[in-house]
């Protein structure tokens, strides 16, 4: 088990004032199977009091609506995760897991990797788990790809990132969940934090023996406790950190700004 101290904060400005902005965030961590957290700070700007629920995924919500006009929208989170990966909590099954989504649908590219994927799971033979039926199917897509931020936007399906064999964590764990899914593994898209990334991450949770296992695509390597659930779900569309509309008299231009911070306290 580790203590890991984390620092998210996210900053996004307007070419011009916004008004009847409403949002919603998930952006705190909760406690789970595999991480317990405390000492939770929430700081919003411009200054408001959102609503908290807990949405179909068990993942955190908050919503609100800053009616006046502002040129700028942040918030900050803080708070203590106790992770212990080694001793991961049992959770119900879900089918639904099971299943690809829009983002996830496989085409050819994507189909030509689930090909490599399926001679890669021929050659291990029958005693082997889910777990490394998946550790198969990451490493192939880790080799498959290269990592190029600006290849790629929120929008981008696993097939097309494929087919151009360049993204980001999101792509990685897309594809990865396409293949897994199509190879008849039960598969999840997690989005957190990660030691030393100095921004948000995303990875993938195989579901085996009553618990979820993470892996971790785009570092080819197993998730361990210096890794932060902050949201899961289907596709990245089920773990948006950020969303929101507002009203503005014309058009405006966003830009936002992020910086995570993770590192281990003695516990």
């Amino acid at each position: 088990m580790r203590k890991l101290k984390f620092d998210y904060e996210m900053r996004l400005t307007f070419s011009a004032p916004v008004s009847d902005h409403r949002f919603q965030l998930r952006c705190v961590p909760a406690t789970g199977p595999r991480q317990q957290i405390v000492d939770v700070e929430v700081g919003l700007e411009p200054d408001v009091e959102p609503e908290r629920a807990v949405d179909s995924f068990d993942s955190i919500v908050l919503t609100g609506l800053i009616p006046q006009p502002h040129d700028a929208f942040g918030y900050t989170v803080t708070g203590i995760a106790f992770v212990d990966t080694a001793h991961v909590r049992p959770e119900p099954y879900k089918p639904l897991y099971r299943f690809n989504t829009p983002l996830t649908t496989p085409g050819d590219a994507v189909g030509a990797l689930i090909r490599a994927c399926s001679a890669r799971l021929d050659a291990l033979g029958a005693d082997v788990t889910d777990v490394d039926r998946a550790r198969e199917v990451m490493h192939e897509v880790y080799a498959a790809f290269t990592y190029a931020p600006g290849a790629t936007t929120i929008r981008t399906t696993a097939e097309q990132a494929m087919a151009q064999r360049r993204g980001v964590c999101q792509d990685y764990a897309h594809v990865m969940l396409a293949a897994c899914r199509s190879l008849g593994l039960t598969a999840r898209y997690i989005a957190g934090l990660l030691c030393g990334e100095g921004a948000t991450h995303a990875w993938v949770e195989v579901y085996h023996g009553g618990r979820w296992i993470g892996l971790d695509p785009t570092h080819d390597r197993m998730v361990d406790d210096t890794y932060i659930t902050l949201a899961h779900g289907r596709d990245y569309r089920d773990c948006m950190l950020d969303i929101g509309i507002f009203s503005s008299p014309g058009t405006v231009e966003q830009r936002q700004w992020v910086n995570a911070s993770v590192h281990e306290l003695q516990v």
